[in-house]
């Protein structure tokens, strides 16, 4: 596995899912038509306690069977999990499998629509389990692609009537060999196209509103992405060559990474949750991501809220779900800390900004805080819903003010700020003047106490730039770090 700029990035950072701005959505209003490779999985289970005579291989003592749907029939679940209204369509086999995968679907309260065909096989996947470890997959398969007139866009321009969206699972089995009339129909209707995409060839895809590749399929694509730039770059021209909305990339235990017209880069950390299984994750978020565009959530707090399912996901054995209840608890559970690396700050005022909260930033050495601070920084905080405040590391202070400043350290002066009310978000920068952390946050507003001019505030041409406000803030009159460390030494 590389390790670039992005990972490093993703890494560094805490969980993203500050309390959610936006009320949770109600996914029992909603309705989602999924189309695509439809398959069966099975699980058979049981403890291994010695190796084959025949083979040095492990013998299980099967002792439990379990069905479960896979492929967009997992993603129809996952739908469904969620309380959304969902109806799944795709190719099956005229045999036993599709029958059991019709019985799964109906009794998860899920509208299946097969196009069976005689002379396929309904794709299956039999994993064997010992202990809660996959030892072994088999896979009983034949391509899906059609054979004269395909019956499934009819069949998709139909069900169209009473879905908010249309989700294209496609595993490259050939359900989905010509997804173009699909797109086209929903279109056509204003409807939203979200695809799981597959195979070399996303050309595919033209027009649909969001792809959801991994990293490996998007590399496939583009060509490898030697760093966190060139993995931008390259995701944007794809997005705009393929006439995309936007174009989420998954990125395993890394997070994800959104890439939206009109909007900066967003870069989602991962949840920090144990991984047991990564089976069916992918699934889990595009079906989240569905079921909360087609609920009218933001595309940003969409993705944060597939990330937590994702996370949820896969600390679960095989192609579970996520419910409603425990993806509402992951999403509120969580908040970004007071104090963030420059990166995680970047994140977290980005993630503010897309719910449409207003981000207000000053900066200072404050070692010694006293009243005048306080009062500040209070004022500061009105102006916006959210409060950064920059912070002069050690030798910054030592540079500005003298040698025998600070008289609190860095982390002293941090830990005096994070207990103030008025400030959410904290992050220490090393150089003279904050420009470099103020231009790379770009709040909509930055806040500067005393005589100051705007044309002398370090970080205001980068802040106007991109159409945010300048402010300049009286200090409380009698109230210094100097007055207060001069009184001392007098006494």
């Amino acid at each position: 596995m590389r390790h670039f700029a992005l990972t490093q990035l993703l890494l560094e950072c805490l969980p993203l899912r500050p309390i959610p701005a936006f009320p949770f959505p109600e996914f029992t209003r909603t309705a989602v038509l999924v189309a695509g490779d439809l398959m069966l999985d099975r699980y058979w289970s049981g403890a291994t306690t010695r190796i084959s005579p025949e083979a040095p291989v492990p013998v299980v003592q099967v002792t439990q069977i379990e069905e479960r749907p896979g492929g967009a029939a997992n993603v129809a679940r996952n739908l469904a999990a969620l309380g959304v209204r969902t109806t799944v369509v795709g190719v099956t086999g005229a045999d036993d499998a599709a029958d059991r995968l019709a019985e799964l679907l109906t009794a998860a309260g899920i509208t299946a629509r097969f196009c069976r065909r005689a002379e396929v096989p309904t794709i299956t996947k039999l994993r064997v389990m010992s202990q809660h470890q996959q030892l072994l997959r088999l896979d009983f398969e034949q391509s899906l692609a059609p054979v004269g007139d395909d019956p499934l866009p009819a069949l998709v321009t139909q069900l169209l009537a009473d879905a908010d969206l249309l989700l294209l699972s496609d595993y490259a089995k050939g359900t989905l060999a010509d997804p173009q009339p699909l797109i086209a129909a929903a279109r056509a209707r204003s409807i939203p196209v979200l695809i799981d995409p597959k195979g070399r060839d996303f050309t595919r895809y033209r027009g649909a509103t969001l792809l959801t590749p991994n990293l490996h399929e998007l590399e496939c694509i583009v060509g490898v992405c030697g760093d966190d730039a060139i993995l931008i770059d390259k995701s944007q021209r794809l997005r705009k060559e393929l006439n995309l909305t936007a174009l989420l990339v998954t990125l395993g235990e890394r997070g994800m990474l959104l890439l939206a017209q009109d909007a900066a880069p967003l870069h989602l950390p991962t949840q920090a949750r144990e991984v047991f299984d990564v089976t069916g994750a992918g699934d889990t978020v595009i079906a989240t991501l569905a079921a909360a565009l087609a609920a009218g959530v933001a595309l940003a707090d969409a993705c944060a809220l597939a990330n937590d399912a994702a996370g949820l996901a896969v600390g679960k054995l095989g192609t579970a779900t996520v419910s409603a209840a425990e993806l509402k608890q992951a999403a509120g559970s969580t908040e970004w800390p007071t104090i963030l690396t420059a990166e995680s700050l970047e994140m977290a005022v980005a993630a503010a900004q897309a719910r449409g909260e207003r981000v207000v930033m000053t900066n200072g050495c404050f070692d010694l805080l006293h009243a005048g601070h306080v009062a500040y920084l209070q004022q500061a905080r009105q102006l916006g819903d959210r409060l950064v405040v920059a912070v002069n590391d050690d030798a910054s202070v030592r540079r500005l003010k003298g040698i025998e400043r600070p008289i609190n350290s860095l982390a002293q002066r941090m830990a005096v700020l994070a207990g103030l009310a008025a400030v959410d978000w904290l992050c220490a920068f090393s150089e003279d003047t904050p420009e470099q952390l103020i231009c790379r946050v770009k709040p909509d507003v930055l806040v500067k106490g005393g005589d100051y001019q705007i044309a002398q505030i370090a970080g205001a041409d980068c802040v106007r730039a991109q159409g945010g406000e300048v402010r300049i803030l009286d200090f409380v009159s009698g109230c210094s770090t100097s007055q207060i460390i001069g009184t001392i030494r007098d006494v």
